[in-house]
């Protein structure tokens, strides 16, 4: 897919709890084709200590409204500096990047979707996407307390969702692979969130001779294969997860599952 430089214009800026914000950005002009699973390098200016893009994964895009949605997890000095934007600034963005999820080939294909952290937000776009083709996708989501469960309203909307908080403030108490969700057949995985997570949701499909795909997230630099500090380890080599990637089947990784 081409790749584009665009300068877009923040809409909003909401506040979904103490530590993230979504970014809802448009443009004058009709956004670029965008698919699940692909990311966004976004240049963040007016931060001293932030000399390189932040990848971000495109948690949404609303065709009839125009928007391209950001979901931001503020941990350091470049995150933060997003999280300060005002309806009406600019932030210049790379898109599309990276690959895609599988999409489903039928309507009955059972999907699984499991996200972690800030790992749900490539989720939301893949289920919506789904639901758009007739498909009704399963959502697993997993957080540690009910604060870090995001977007609920939204994805309730394209789908069943089951949650768990490992101090079970909300859904079933423990880990993702802890739900009872589990007990039912799917035909295919797909994961985003913290590595320990995606493995044992690895080892678990794994288990279940189910195919899973999951989206790494690597620390990237450049998003265009060109830095090498995004460098994993598969059958076929070492790979830049920002081009080769962000979504793998399993079965590409060297993985102790």
């Amino acid at each position: 897919m081409k790749k584009y430089v665009i300068d877009l214009q923040v809409r909003s800026v909401e506040q979904l709890s103490p530590k993230h914000v979504l970014l809802k950005l448009t443009d004058d002009h009709p956004l670029p084709e965008m698919l699940p699973g692909q990311f966004v390098e976004v240049r963040v200016d007016h931060s001293p200590t932030t000399f390189l893009r932040r990848p971000i994964s495109i948690n949404f895009v609303d065709k009839a409204n125009n928007e391209l949605w950001l979901l931001v997890a503020m941990i350091g000095d470049g995150t933060r500096q997003l999280g300060c934007l005002h309806a009406g600034d600019v932030l210049n963005c790379v898109l599309p990047l990276g690959n895609t999820f599988t999409m489903p080939s039928a309507r009955q294909e059972r999907v699984l979707l499991v996200g972690g952290g800030v790992g749900m937000a490539p989720m939301l776009f893949m289920g919506g996407e789904m639901h758009r083709m007739g498909c009704e996708p399963t959502f697993l989501l997993g957080g540690r307390t009910h604060t870090d469960l995001l977007e609920l309203d939204i994805f309730n909307r394209f789908g069943r969702v089951c949650v768990t908080t490992e101090d079970g403030s909300m859904g079933e108490k423990g880990f993702v692979t802890n739900h009872s969700v589990l007990n039912e057949h799917f035909d295919r995985i797909c994961t985003c969130g913290p590595k320990p997570m995606m493995m044992a949701v690895a080892r678990y499909a794994k288990q279940n001779n189910i195919d899973c795909e999951v989206s790494l997230e690597n620390m990237m630099a450049c998003g265009l294969g060109a830095c090498l500090c995004c460098v994993e380890k598969t059958t076929e080599g070492n790979l830049c997860v920002c081009k080769e990637g962000p979504v793998f089947n399993v079965n590409r990784l060297l993985w102790q599952i």
